[in-house]
């Protein structure tokens, strides 16, 4: 077994660290030495002290889903009364509202909802887009899997039938763990991980990027997390179209997870899962925190274990704060984090180009 030093001279000489490497490194206690060589990754890859930030809102058009997660609290099966599916106007509003805020895109994802097929997001798509030049960021890998289904479409014909209605970009939501082990027990209706990774093949394939995230503390082992960050690591490898990883801990308030996972994911744990991300991750240029689920002052020590992105201020955000994540964040909050910690903020869009220094 390799020691934590040699594996970090490795890193430092610039060189690809191995899945059985960074289970050591997930499980040592040398957070500090850990941290301190994710930093200069981040800084190798970000060497002018930018750290970036999004104005954006997260819009969920219906809540009705059938893949029965064990970490949520949002969604309602079908025919529940409490189910919903938003109007056009309603949406419309929501945008005008985000829009005054200063908004450059909009993050839409719902629930899987078995009534909605292509022309639904086709419609949808195409009405917002004949109103709005918004970045439109939607629909995660679950739901274009279940959509494709539905319509009796490819995912090859499903992405580029809602790219040509006016769909900009596919976020990384429903991927979790990526091990079918760990998705079986906690989201048996979702997709699998092969078919998560071969909507984000195809769409990269077909020239739109995306991002990927992480969930922990779903009861994954620490391998599996490595597995998780070795199949992302393997697919941009292959195409090259992610353009940011999000790590983020489980919520467990009044969720049925709660009365099996007893133990919540501490700051240093996911410190610690943050630096060996930007470190495994080495053909990945932005890493964002989740000040949501870790709050304010995570965030502001996260920016020197690897992170360099702060994420949005999230304008609205329903399921993982119906799960006990209760941060709030305003945009000048987000200024004096990124300040505070020594960088320079800068605004940018939902793909991660940076448009706008703010001194």
């Amino acid at each position: 077994m390799s020691s934590v030093g040699g594996i970090l001279r490795k890193v430092l000489d610039g060189n690809r660290i191995s899945a059985d490497e960074a289970v050591c490194l997930l499980r040592s206690t040398e957070l500090q030495k850990v941290g301190q060589a994710a930093d200069y990754v981040r800084r190798l890859k970000h060497p002018h002290s930018v750290v970036s930030f999004l104005i954006d809102r997260n819009i969920n058009y219906t809540n009705v889903c059938v893949a029965r997660c064990n970490f949520c609290n949002f969604y309602r099966r079908p025919k529940d009364p409490e189910g919903y599916v938003l109007a056009l106007d309603d949406i419309f509003q929501k945008i005008d509202e985000a829009v005054a805020l200063g908004a450059t895109g909009i993050l839409m994802q719902g629930g899987m909802n078995p009534k909605l097929k292509i022309d639904f997001y086709e419609d949808l798509l195409r009405s917002i887009r004949s109103r709005y030049s918004i970045d439109l960021h939607c629909f995660s890998p679950p739901e274009i899997v279940v959509l494709s289904k539905l319509s009796k479409l490819s995912l090859r014909e499903t992405i580029r039938r809602l790219r040509s209605a006016g769909l900009d970009s596919i976020p990384g939501g429903g991927a979790e763990i990526l091990v079918d082990r760990v998705r079986k027990t906690n989201s048996p209706g979702k997709c699998s991980a092969r078919e998560w990774l071969e909507v984000m093949r195809t769409a990269h394939e077909e020239g739109m990027l995306t991002t990927a995230t992480m969930m922990i503390g779903g009861g994954e082992t620490v391998e599996e997390r490595v597995e998780h960050l070795e199949k992302l690591r393997q697919l941009q490898d292959e195409t090259g179209g992610f353009v940011a990883f999000i790590p983020w801990n489980v919520q467990l308030e009044g969720t049925p997870m709660e009365a099996v996972i007893k133990k919540e994911i501490s700051a240093v744990e996911y410190l610690m899962l943050l630096a060996v991300s930007r470190i495994y991750l080495d053909n990945l240029a932005n890493v964002q925190v989740s000040w949501l689920t870790q709050g304010l002052q995570v965030a502001q020590i996260a920016l020197h274990f690897g992170a360099n992105d702060v994420g949005s201020i999230m304008i609205e955000e329903n399921v993982i704060s119906s799960a006990g994540a209760h941060y709030t964040a305003t945009r000048d909050d987000l200024l004096q984090l990124i300040r505070n910690s020594g960088f320079v903020p800068a605004q940018r869009d939902t793909l991660y180009r940076t448009f706008r220094k703010i001194a």
